[in-house]
């Protein structure tokens, strides 16, 4: 997930990437507020009382919201409802206001951008090479980081035909795949190269790619060879795609000398100084 914000007419509203799904998820209350021209607080107490009465009505919108960490006045990271363009819409839409079309606009804009790059998946290559290209990383970086990609689709749409459908399900797959090949959980990993809210894969080098990529291709054969099916026997294809590159990450390690999962990121200069006065001074 990464946090990022965007503006409509010079007002911050808050939004999350979900770089799994490739999905934007907006600050409902954020929205609210721009709708009803009130401060934050008034903004919360107006959507607890919107969402009430959308529940009784047996509206979705409520339903189809979720709960995502998002940076407040303080700096701090708090859970707050966030919904997608879509559902987003359907929110503007139970709300009286003149800003309601202006934001729908807005919104259907976000939407058609996304839906561009779904009918052209060239548009959305080019846009995240130029971000790879921004971070420092070489051509032959980014073609391993695209080979990864194509691997994680493909365990991913696995998974989401073999009843697996819940994002914290994703996340558990995902990490038990992680423990195993690495040693690491992916919380651990990105603490060992000083991240937060970036993303892991984005600052692995070309070792740890390959052996992410290695263990996602196991699993879904593993899967597939065995016809996994829901939690429990995906949690042991997991384990067992994630073991299959531990033993080969082991075997390279042994034979090159070189440690595959490392510290190393891409974080930007500033960034990494800081990282190396916070760690100097524990």
């Amino acid at each position: 997930m990464k946090n990022d914000i965007k503006l409509f007419e010079q007002k911050k509203i808050r939004s999350v990437y979900d770089e799994e799904k490739d999905i934007w998820y907006f600050s409902v209350i954020d929205v609210i507020a721009i709708l009803i021209e009130k401060d934050y607080k008034t903004a919360q107490n107006y959507w607890n009382k919107l969402a009430e009465r959308l529940r009784k009505e047996g509206s979705q919108s409520v339903t189809n919201c979720h709960k995502l960490k998002m940076p407040a006045a303080d700096g701090k990271q708090y859970f707050t409802a966030a919904a997608t363009a879509e559902t987003m819409l359907r929110i503007v839409q139970s709300v009286p206001s003149p800003k309601a079309e202006p934001i729908k606009q807005w919104l259907a804009r976000v939407g058609y951008e996304r839906m561009k790059e779904t009918a052209d998946p060239s548009l959305s290559i080019d846009r995240a090479r130029e971000n790879w290209q921004k971070l420092g990383h070489s051509e032959k970086w980014i073609q391993q980081r695209m080979m990864g990609q194509e691997t994680r689709n493909k365990l991913t749409d696995y998974w989401k035909e073999h009843e697996i459908t819940k994002d914290e399900e994703y996340a558990i797959l995902t990490n038990i795949i992680h423990q195993e090949w690495s040693g690491l959980s992916v919380k651990e990993h990105k603490q060992l190269k000083g991240l937060k809210s970036q993303n892991l894969r984005d600052h692995m080098s070309e070792a740890e790619l390959i052996f992410t990529a290695l263990a996602e291709l196991s699993t879904r054969q593993v899967a597939e060879n065995t016809n996994a099916t829901g939690m429990k026997e995906n949690k042991q294809a997991a384990k067992i795609g994630g073991n299959i590159s531990k033993r080969a990450k082991e075997d390279f390690e042994e034979r090159t000398g070189q440690k595959v999962v490392t510290d190393e990121n891409y974080l930007p200069e500033n960034k990494k100084q800081k990282r190396l006065h916070t760690n100097k001074s524990k």
